[in-house]
């Protein structure tokens, strides 16, 4: 892009490729705990993409083959998220919401080490796993923790759940609250300790 400037206006974030960049880096400050140290080199390589796209339609130039595949990806990754609780979520109904066939979507996601049905099925675990260890929600029922992730047949979720952490979805939420009781008695020793002295 040498002698060429973009003028001085900002960067829409509202509307277009700047929107898809805003709603991802949106999602990624909100929600750091979601992405451990392995997805770290796909997640910058959509971040750059997205970056030289809003630039490149900045400035009217043509972006390099392979970028409007990552900012479609991105835009599915934020649909699944936002339908996780829709229990009839799935590859046709997502690419029937992207006028996409099932076809290309499936070869989208080659890239993510997972089909687009592994993608959901993680997605709606680590939603359900997160509402198990938090305890303001102790008083609701596993199955209605289940049911708000997508997951209709309690049985379903308990295999799902048991597969993907070696633990019942009640074991887990047992454990949390130990851990967390213990937590929080090791924090409420030292505040004593630190005040005694």
């Amino acid at each position: 892009m040498p002698g060429q400037t973009a003028d001085r206006d900002p960067l829409p974030g509202n509307e277009g490729i700047g929107a898809l960049l805003a709603g991802f880096l949106t999602n990624l400050t909100r929600r750091p705990d979601e992405y451990g140290a392995a997805d770290t080199a796909r997640l910058s390589t959509v971040l750059l993409d997205l970056t030289a796209a809003m630039l490149h339609q900045r400035l009217g130039t043509s972006p390099p083959p392979g970028v409007g595949r990552h900012a479609l990806l991105v835009r599915i990754h934020e649909h699944i998220d936002r339908h996780l609780g829709d229990p009839a979520l799935s590859p046709a109904t997502i690419a029937g919401a992207f006028h996409i066939s099932t076809r290309y979507l499936h070869k989208l996601f080659q890239s993510q080490e997972l089909t687009v049905a592994g993608w959901i099925r993680r997605r709606r675990l680590h939603g359900a796993r997160r509402d198990l260890a938090d305890p303001s929600q102790n008083d609701l029922p596993i199955h209605a923790i289940a049911a708000r992730w997508g997951f209709p047949s309690p049985a379903q979720f308990s295999r799902a759940f048991r597969a993907a952490h070696d633990l019942s979805p009640a074991a887990y939420r047992r454990q949390a609250e130990s851990w967390q009781s213990q937590r929080c008695s090791a924090l409420l020793h030292r505040g004593f300790t630190l005040v005694d002295h």
